[in-house]
């Protein structure tokens, strides 16, 4: 693939405006993302759920929240008013924060750009290559980067999961992180999709100029067994078998009916018991669709496990919550992370973030509290020369 010249590392000034491109940029998880940026930069709400708000990340130089200026790619033109109130419809943002915030909504949806490919994209003329979209989409994000006079852009994938490729294309997530890699732009994916995880990427992935982190989000189920699995092996009890079910709705209910999305979903949950663990127990996770759902999900895990003198006992755990509030939060946390590591020069992926997702990048623990400990370590090394923006909002 054909490499043009990436974006300068920017000279941060306190005056900076970073950009946030999202991939799926008028989906439930972006518009509740720039909703509640904008709602927390105003001071209407509290940053409940977004961990680089807490004492640890004081003063590490992140980007403040009234800084981050959101763009992006999707292939759907429901404008992200329009999105935000059907989200507040369904009780996912408060009531009346779409008016509230509403400028700053029509602001993102102006930097919206067209995404692909799809059935038939071919304008009238011969189909685009693979390094055809890698261009128009690298093209795109330098753009609004230089258009909006931003010090740089983070590219953050939360698009609906997609089939994991089979024929040695690659797949539209990839095409993206491409795209990021070639714009000069640090990446994040937050999904299941292929992204940088396809092997024709697996050289630039490595030597990538700029930090990349993921992927697939830690939101609810696999949270709990990251917590739960350390703890029956720190107690030396043996789990027999692990099984759970999901039932969801909106556009992750739809994408995950397909067989081979929930798949790529699901490796994630399993690997999580399986690292910790040291074996996978019996057991299946099941992903049902209910559209009645709408934005919220239960998550439900049955676990068996033996106690002293080999007493059968059982935990069952329940999880009802809502998708979109819980990873808006830390996406966020995830862009402000990571542009600051490219602040700090660092590059290639980031093991330290696997805090935040099921199938972290590179070798790193899988129990919570300690990816938990290694954020720490890593907000240290951000806060080393940190400049004076601090945290502020």
């Amino acid at each position: 693939m054909s490499a043009e010249p990436s974006l300068p590392t920017p000279t941060p000034t306190p005056a900076s405006r970073l950009g946030v491109w999202f991939i799926g940029a008028r989906g439930s998880v972006a518009t509740t993302a720039i909703a509640g940026c904008a709602a927390v930069a105003a001071g209407l709400h509290p940053p409940t759920g977004m961990v680089t708000e807490t004492p640890d990340f004081t003063s590490c130089g992140l980007p403040p929240l009234s800084s981050l200026v959101f763009g992006g790619h999707d292939t759907v033109d429901c404008p992200l008013p329009k999105r935000a109130e059907h989200l507040a419809a369904g009780g996912v943002l408060p009531h009346g924060l779409p008016s509230a915030v509403h400028a700053e909504l029509v602001a993102a949806d102006r930097e919206i750009r067209p995404g692909g490919p799809l059935a038939g994209d071919t304008d009238g003329g011969p189909a685009r290559t693979d390094d055809d979209w890698i261009d128009v989409f690298a093209a795109d994000i330098r753009d609004f980067v230089r258009r909006r006079g931003l010090a740089g852009a983070v590219v953050v994938n939360v698009a609906s999961t997609e089939s994991a490729p089979t024929d040695g294309t690659l797949p539209p997530s990839s095409l993206y992180a491409a795209a990021a890699l070639r714009a000069g732009c640090p990446y994040v994916n937050f999904t299941p999709s292929t992204g940088l995880h396809h092997p024709a990427l697996a050289d630039e992935a490595a030597t990538a100029s700029v930090p990349h982190a993921g992927r697939d989000g830690k939101t609810g189920q696999t949270l709990l067994r990251s917590v739960l699995g350390p703890m029956f092996l720190q107690r030396a009890l043996a789990v027999r078998a692990w099984s759970g079910t999901n039932l969801l709705g909106g556009g992750d209910g739809a994408a995950l009916a397909d067989p081979a999305a929930a798949a790529a979903k699901n490796a994630g949950k399993e690997r999580v018991l399986t690292d910790t663990l040291g074996a996978a127990p019996e057991g299946e996770v099941h992903i049902d669709d209910v559209p009645a759902l709408g934005d919220w999900k239960t998550a439900w895990d049955h676990i068996a496990f033996d106690g002293f003198l080999g007493s059968r006992m059982i935990l069952q755990t329940i999880w009802q919550g809502c998708d979109s509030a819980l990873a808006a939060p830390l996406v966020l946390d995830l862009a402000r992370l990571v542009a600051r590591a490219r602040e700090r020069g660092l590059s290639g992926p980031l093991r330290e973030l696997g805090f935040y997702f099921k199938d972290p990048v590179g070798d790193g623990p899988s129990s919570l509290a300690e990816q938990y400990a290694e954020l720490r370590r890593f907000a240290e090394r951000l806060r080393d020369g940190a400049d004076d923006r601090g945290a502020r909002r």
